[in-house]
């Protein structure tokens, strides 16, 4: 496909690759790892950094300067690099973050689904009990029931000895 013929992307959709990272978890975990790594070394080229134009700009001293000078003149040099690592830490920690919580988050659709699929079933068993079987006949001939207060069907105007439900 050439781009100079039709005038439109190499690929239909520019955005299917992320949109693919987005719907697997270990994928977009990797994918922001990978950030995470340029973030770390950025901040670590910048930590140097700032060490040595803290010993540069401190030790810059003007002929007539009085103590303390050169640290207030350096004080906004420092103080924006510090603001730039403070926003690299944060950015750091929140792609751990958000790749912890797209996992949980995978994670918590999976057992809705559980959830759910067990409510139907609980739902299904009560509306619809299982058949229980039958007793046995308790008429046989020369046996007698262990209880005889509970051995055959009865009716509700034979309730001498027992307690109505």
């Amino acid at each position: 496909m050439s781009t100079e013929n039709s005038g439109q992307p190499f690929f239909d959709d520019p955005h299917a690759a992320l949109r693919e990272i987005a719907q697997n978890p270990a994928a977009y975990a990797h994918y922001l790892a990978d950030f995470n790594r340029v973030l770390l070394d950025m901040q670590a080229k910048l930590e140097i950094l700032q060490r040595e134009t803290r010993l540069h700009c401190r030790t810059t001293r003007v002929e007539g300067d009085k103590w303390g000078q050169a640290f207030l003149r350096s004080f906004p040099v420092e103080k924006s690099l510090n603001n730039v690592l403070n926003n690299l830490r944060s950015m750091s920690s929140g792609l751990e973050k958000s790749a912890h919580k797209r996992h949980a988050h995978d994670e918590k659709v999976q057992e809705v689904k559980k959830n759910r699929k067990e409510k139907t079933q609980l739902k299904a068993r009560k509306n619809n009990p299982p058949l229980q079987a039958a007793p046995g006949n308790p008429g046989q001939q020369g046996v007698q029931p262990p209880n005889h207060d509970y051995g055959g069907p009865t009716s509700i105007y034979d309730l001498n000895r027992r307690e109505s439900a």
